[in-house]
């Protein structure tokens, strides 16, 4: 008979495998920081001058919903002054239920403007409620471009006679300005 002869067998460890894993993790995570330092582009924030106001950072709710449907309301401004060969007046906007012109609960909550034309060249809009939303001034181009809006908070605010840069910055209003940059779009240059 022989002698039973007895073999040890070790459990695999699990040691070197899970060195290997922690290894190529990091391997990975430096290849991603790689790419993403090399890649990455440094956006610089551009600020506005002292007369305006960013329309993402420096109103409210209210007034950057005004200062939306001011945008949109426009093409059918023009619209329309095509057809009657002048602007049309707020209540004709309102009356074809156009925001901000039109008195529903939306305008109420903003605000409560109450608007009128300027010299057929421009809309202004009173604010009601000052602390809820400043007024609004939006002035239009004989050529069909972007707006001209402008801001006053001040409560005693008026329709400006001259509607001149100079005149309105001296009387306290501010022009709204749009910039769209890394904050609000990605670019991707291809």
């Amino acid at each position: 008979m022989s002698t039973p002869t007895t073999q040890v067998i070790r459990p695999a460890g699990a040691g070197h495998e899970t060195l290997y894993v922690l290894l190529l993790c990091l391997l990975i995570l430096a290849v991603a920081g790689s790419v993403v330092l090399w890649r990455g582009e440094i956006h610089e924030v551009s600020s506005v001058s002292s007369h305006q106001l960013d329309a993402r950072r420096d109103l409210s709710a209210s007034e950057q919903g005004i200062y939306a449907d001011l945008r949109v309301t426009l093409d059918e401004i023009y619209l329309l002054r095509q057809e009657q060969q002048s602007l049309p007046t707020p209540e004709v906007l309102a009356g074809e239920g156009f925001a901000p012109f039109a008195q529903d609960a939306s305008s109420v909550s903003r605000g409560g403007h109450a608007w009128q034309l300027i010299e057929a060249r421009a809309y202004f809009g009173r604010s009601q409620v000052q602390d809820v939303a400043g007024s609004f001034l939006m002035r239009l181009t004989a050529a069909d471009d972007a707006p001209d809006i402008w801001l006053n908070r001040d409560s005693q605010a008026t329709a400006p006679q001259d509607l001149s840069d100079a005149a309105l910055q001296s009387a306290g209003w501010k022009q709204i300005v749009a910039q769209f940059d890394a904050g609000v779009t990605r670019q991707h240059r291809h």
